[in-house]
């Protein structure tokens, strides 16, 4: 029997290198009926032809212009032929036998609507980034990660529904996609996954985590662990998710508690050590959603 056709979407800005691993731990898998769409969101100074040269079977498409992660995959998605679209950080290696137990999954639940699998972080003796979630916590807008920093010692090797995926790995059916729509583009940078996994729960699909699957994710490689771009758009979109996607009460009280005390903790911070380009972001992430609706 032939497995479906899945098609592997991953965002390159200025790290043609780094993808080129990528691509390359793809070429390693087991899974036999794959293709492969880098997106080059308009990378200014590195050149993402060498991608399609080392490997002439990826499908390398160039942005005029960076519209940003959900922007990019978003035009990966209109290229792909795949049955179910596999979203893949330009910054992860994937285990050889990581994609049949995420297909799997959706060919026997057809309730399942998103799957994201064991993330490890590259490089480590074996530490996990992600194992599943608890979902956003209301008070701080942060999602609560099951198994971040702990050595990987079987402890969740139980795949089960989950609250979240992890937008540095997830795997998405077609059909899915084409009754919920496209990633949301508000967000250029960090939640819009997060948002999208909402988005998906809310049309009576499930979220997954499939610990069969691994993947190591080296992290942070194209924007930078503590750039202002970070503190920006991780600020803007915190404020941004609560507001499209809490109601009622939890909605004003974590956007309350947001405003009036992470805040101005992360600004007393940023003051104490001189970070005024940190600290200017902060304030325009503020600014930005006092003058935007939450939605498109």
């Amino acid at each position: 029997m032939t497995l479906p056709l899945v098609s592997v979407i991953s965002i390159n800005y200025n790290q043609a290198e780094v993808t080129c691993a990528m691509v390359a731990s793809l070429q390693r898998i087991t899974y036999p009926n794959l293709e492969i769409i880098v997106v080059d969101n308009a990378s200014p100074t590195d050149n993402p032809d060498i991608i399609a040269e080392r490997f002439p079977q990826v499908t390398l498409l160039k942005s005029t212009k960076n519209v940003g992660f959900a922007g990019g995959n978003n035009l990966g998605i209109a290229q792909a032929k795949g049955e179910y679209l596999l979203f893949l950080n330009n910054d992860t290696e994937v285990a050889p036998d990581f994609l049949e137990p995420l297909v799997q999954l959706f060919q026997q639940n057809p309730k399942a609507g998103i799957a994201s699998p064991k993330i490890i972080y590259y490089g480590t003796d074996d530490l996990i980034q992600y194992a599943g979630s608890h979902g956003i916590n209301t008070w701080t807008g942060r999602s609560i990660t099951i198994g971040n920093l702990e050595p990987d010692h079987g402890q969740h090797n139980h795949s089960r529904p989950t609250q979240l995926a992890d937008g540095a790995a997830m795997l998405v059916p077609r059909r899915v996609v084409d009754r919920v729509g496209n990633m949301p583009e508000l967000y250029f940078l960090y939640y819009e996954e997060l948002d999208w996994c909402e988005i998906i729960k809310r049309a009576g699909y499930s979220c997954h985590y499939v610990a069969e699957a691994t993947v190591y994710h080296k992290e942070s490689t194209s924007v930078g662990k503590a750039s202002v771009l970070k503190t920006y758009y991780m600020n803007r979109n915190r404020l941004l998710f609560i507001r499209r996607n809490f109601s009622g009460w939890s909605r004003w009280t974590s956007a309350l508690v947001f405003v009036a005390a992470a805040l101005p903790k992360k600004a007393v911070q940023f003051s104490l050590q001189r970070e005024w380009q940190h600290l200017r972001a902060l304030g325009r992430g503020l600014r930005w959603n006092m003058q935007h609706p939450a939605t498109t």
